[in-house]
């Protein structure tokens, strides 16, 4: 028998806002089909930031709430402990999570609040004008370091899955990429198992997404995808960084 492929009843009709090659909507599909699989759509909640992501409410069918900007994780704790029977993820950016937010996403992973975050890495802040972030890459190109990245005067890109990675509390942290479909399968699997050990009341859960930014990057969106391949994943390697075992 064929396999039918449809739209997840957890994603709803609305056209997103994203920008063509931009690989948010993959990110939203895969979430969506994970909360469909395991049967969570009526007691998840989640948590949207500021930036690209903030209208993130429009896109699924299940409840959720606006958050200052980087204050995501401080929502999702609040919800969480309130109310310990629903399913709560933050969908963030790097710039939300990795800069104004750092301090609220290392506390939250610290406490091992057993909620999900899902964190989109694309080097760079897209909503508000394609300034540097702290994933930026040595040398990179942006509105706010027109001539590269320099290390000497910033410092060197924060890898966000690696220092949570190093805290002593368990938790399950990954990185894998939304840009090729081999790459794709990996992120759903990653995903599916981080709701999974908040199902089980393990532990906190991040999983890191390498994502694409052709406007900000200046590319088009096959070559945003080449970029992404050859530059930001020798930097940011893909695969589980920790798990509470």
């Amino acid at each position: 028998m064929a396999k039918t492929f449809k739209k997840p009843e957890a994603l709803s009709d609305q056209a997103t806002h994203y920008c063509p090659g931009c690989t948010h909507g993959i990110a939203h599909r895969l979430i969506a089909e994970v909360i469909d699989e395991l049967g969570i759509r009526g007691r998840t909640v989640g948590i949207a930031p500021v930036g690209c992501a903030v209208l993130a409410y429009n896109y699924f069918t299940f409840d959720f709430q606006e958050a200052a900007h980087g204050r995501a994780p401080a929502v999702a704790t609040g919800i969480k402990r309130v109310r310990p029977d629903l399913v709560v993820f933050t969908y963030q950016g790097d710039g939300d999570l990795a800069s104004i937010g750092m301090g609220e996403i290392i506390h939250a992973a610290n406490r091992g609040e057993k909620f999900t975050t899902i964190f989109i890495n694309n080097t760079v802040y897209g909503m508000t004008g394609g300034q540097m972030a702290p994933t930026t890459l040595p040398d990179q190109r942006t509105t706010t370091s027109p001539a590269g990245r320099k290390v000497e005067e910033v410092g060197m890109p924060i890898k966000v899955a690696e220092l949570i990675s190093a805290l002593v509390t368990p938790a399950f942290v990954a990185r894998q990429a939304v840009i090729k479909p081999k790459y794709i399968v990996r992120a759903k699997k990653a995903i599916k198992k981080a709701f999974q050990y908040q199902l089980d009341g393990r532990c906190f859960s991040l999983v890191e997404l390498i994502n694409t930014c052709p406007t900000n990057w200046g590319l088009t969106s096959w070559e945003a995808v080449k970029w992404a391949e050859e530059n930001m994943l020798p930097y940011f390697p893909l695969g589980e960084y920790k798990t509470p075992e």
